[in-house]
C-alpha cells in the first residue's frame, strides 16, 4: 500500500463526519437547486450569492460579494453593449499557510426562468434538478470537505482561495480576472468542482474554446423593383457560414459548430444585416492559433464583398488544457488518494471546458471534475446520484489532507509545469 492509500486518523474522522452529513449535504443541494440561477438570470443570481456566502461562514474564512466588471455582448441589433451578471464570491483563509492550494466552482446555470425549475426524486438514488450536478452539487461537496479539513489538526498547514462565480456557463467574461488573480496568489494546485461523469470517471486533458460573433451588413433594396441594388447580408453569412463548416477535420481536433444565423427581413426587401454566432474547439496552442486564423480569412473575404462590411467579435476564452507532466502527476495523486476509499478513478480527455483551463492559464495544474457523479447537465434530465456526495466529499478532505501532511507534494507538482 503506497503511503496515499493509508488512511490516518484524520482521515477517519473525515469519512465518519462527511457520511454523517449526507442528508444535509442532499437537502442543502436541493434547495439551491429550487433557486433559478440562469447566467443571465442577474436579480435570480444576486438574490442567490448571499445563501453562498451564509453557508460558507461555517469556515474560518473572509467572505466578500464582488461586483465584477461588465462583458461586451452583441446583440440581435448587430449592436455591442455591456452586460453585467451577479456577484462574485471570494472566499480566503489562511494566505500565510505554506501550502496554498485555489478551488472554484459555478452557482450559475444554463436555465433561464421558467425553463426548469423544479425537484424530483428518481429510482436507483437519483434526483433530477437544475444544478443539482451542475455545479450546486459540486459547491456543497466543497463546503463540506473544507469543514471535515478544519475540523482537524492539519487546517494551519494550508490555506486556501475559493472563487465562486455567476457566469462560467457563458464564458466567466466578468469573472475571469478573479479567477486568475485567486490562481496567481501563490497557489500550487487548483480543484473546481464540476460534475464527476456518473461512472466517476474525471476530466483529463481538455480543449481549449472560442466564442465568436461575426456581424455582417450589406445594403436593403426592393426585391421586385431593384434587386440589383442591394447587397444581401445573408448571402455573405451563408458563405461565411459554409467555410466555418468545412474547416472541421482540417486540422488535429479542431471543431467549429454554427450555432445561429439572425437577421434578415421580408422576401421583398434585400437583407442588410446578419449576425453568425459560432464556437470552437482546440486541443493545444498551435490548434488554436490555426483556428484563429482561418476564422479571420473567413471574415476578410466575407467584408472584401462588394457592398458588405462588418465587425468580429470573440475569439478564444478559454486556452486549452492539455494533459503535461504536472497535470499527470496530480491525476496519479488524486487517483492513489481514491484508492484509499476504494475508487479506481479513471481520467478521461474531453472537449468540454471549464473554470479549470483558466486556472491551467494561469500557471496552476489542476484537478477539475472533484464534484458530484451526475449525468444529463445541460438539459431537463440533468440528475445527481446521491451516495455520491459523500464519496466525493471525502476524495477532497483526503486530498487536503495530503497536501497538508506532505504526502501529495504540491510544490512538485507546480514545479513540473514548466517542463
Amino acid at each position: 500500500m503506497t503511503e496515499l492509500a493509508r488512511l490516518t486518523a484524520d482521515d477517519e474522522s473525515a469519512r465518519e463526519r462527511l457520511y454523517a452529513a449526507a442528508p444535509e449535504m442532499l437537502s442543502r443541494t436541493r434547495s439551491w437547486s429550487a433557486h433559478n440561477t440562469g447566467s443571465l438570470n442577474t436579480e435570480g443570481l444576486r438574490r442567490f450569492a448571499p445563501k453562498l456566502a451564509d453557508a460558507f461562514s461555517a469556515l474560518e474564512a473572509d467572505i466578500q460579494l464582488v461586483q465584477g466588471p461588465g462583458f461586451e455582448a452583441v446583440g440581435a441589433d448587430g449592436k455591442t453593449t455591456e452586460t453585467h451578471s451577479g456577484p462574485i464570491v471570494e472566499i480566503s483563509s489562511r494566505p500565510d499557510a505554506p501550502i496554498q492550494v485555489v478551488m472554484s466552482g459555478h452557482y450559475d446555470t444554463v436555465f433561464s426562468p421558467g425553463v426548469f425549475e423544479t425537484v424530483t426524486d428518481l429510482p436507483d438514488g437519483r434526483v433530477n434538478g437544475p444544478g443539482m450536478a451542475d455545479m450546486k452539487g459540486g459547491i456543497c461537496v466543497m463546503l463540506e470537505a473544507l469543514k471535515a479539513f478544519e475540523a482537524g489538526k492539519l487546517k494551519d498547514r494550508l490555506g486556501y482561495r475559493i472563487v465562486l462565480t455567476p457566469d462560467e456557463e457563458i464564458g466567466n467574461f466578468s469573472s475571469a480576472e478573479s479567477l486568475r488573480r485567486a490562481a496567481s496568489a501563490g497557489a500550487l494546485i487548483g480543484m473546481t468542482y464540476e460534475p464527476a461523469m456518473e461512472t466517476g470517471a474525471m476530466a483529463g486533458g481538455r480543449k481549449g474554446s472560442a466564442v465568436f460573433d461575426i456581424v455582417l451588413h450589406g445594403r436593403a433594396a426592393h426585391a421586385g423593383r431593384a434587386k440589383e441594388e442591394g447587397r444581401s447580408a445573408i448571402e455573405a453569412a451563408a458563405e461565411l457560414v459554409v467555410g466555418l463548416e468545412g474547416l472541421n477535420n482540417k486540422f488535429g481536433g479542431v471543431t467549429f459548430n454554427v450555432g445561429s444565423i439572425e437577421g434578415g427581413a421580408p422576401v421583398n426587401i434585400v437583407p442588410d444585416l446578419a449576425i453568425v454566432r459560432f464556437g470552437a474547439r482546440a486541443p493545444d496552442h498551435q490548434s488554436a492559433e490555426w483556428a484563429s486564423q482561418q476564422v479571420r480569412q473567413l471574415f476578410e473575404r466575407a467584408v472584401a464583398r462588394d457592398g458588405i462590411h462588418g465587425h468580429l467579435h470573440g475569439g478564444f476564452y478559454r486556452p486549452p488544457k492539455p494533459r503535461n507532466t504536472a497535470q499527470q502527476a496530480l491525476f496519479d495523486a488524486v487517483h492513489a488518494t481514491g484508492r484509499a476509499i476504494g475508487l479506481d478513478i479513471e481520467f478521461v480527455d474531453t472537449g468540454g471546458v471549464c473554470e479549470g483551463n483558466n486556472i491551467f492559464a494561469a500557471g496552476v495544474p489542476n484537478v477539475d471534475t472533484l464534484g458530484v457523479r451526475g449525468g444529463r447537465i445541460h438539459s431537463s434530465e440533468e440528475f445527481v446520484i446521491t451516495e455520491s456526495f459523500p464519496e466525493r466529499a471525502l476524495l477532497s478532505a483526503l486530498i487536503l489532507n495530503r497536501l497538508a501532511d506532505g504526502r501529495i507534494d504540491g510544490r512538485r507538482i507546480k514545479e513540473l509545469m514548466g517542463r
